[in-house]
């Protein structure tokens, strides 16, 4: 940055993660003979009360985050307690890993073959015979 300009974030919490973060940056935008403008609060950084407003928004954004997250850890903790699958969906069926499983072993196709014939990557065929080798293994 150069004197003279300034930098403008649509929010605080988008200029950092942390307060610390946000204290470090609003320091080099300073030495740099730079401003700072939050489009949704009223932050002048040139001002020590207006230094004294950044720090106390960029404390309630860090705490907004951290309350953010906790609350998504627990409802992800509820939801695994209630037994439902989180993330993706999976790109196969069981009775289509047991197909793909099937061909492989009696030399029906290669990996690849397969793959285009489920409309699955390769990866996901080899993780699926890869899967299968390693509990034929462990039983």
């Amino acid at each position: 940055m150069s004197p003279g300009d300034v930098l403008v974030v649509w929010k605080l919490d988008r200029l950092s993660r942390s307060l610390r973060d946000l204290l470090f940056t609003l320091e080099a935008i300073t030495e740099a003979g730079a401003g700072f403008r939050s489009l949704t609060e009223a932050v002048d950084t040139t001002t020590p009360a207006g230094r004294l407003m950044t720090q106390t928004l960029g404390a309630f954004a860090e705490f907004e985050r951290a309350m953010i997250r906790e609350r998504t850890m627990n409802g992800l903790a509820h939801a695994r307690q209630a037994g439902r699958h989180l993330g993706r969906r999976p790109s196969l069926s069981g009775q289509q890993r047991a197909e793909i499983i099937a061909k492989a072993e009696s030399g029906q196709g290669s990996p690849a073959q397969l793959a285009s014939l489920f409309r699955v990557s390769q990866s996901t065929v080899q993780r699926v015979l890869r899967d299968h080798r390693n509990r034929s293994i462990a039983a």
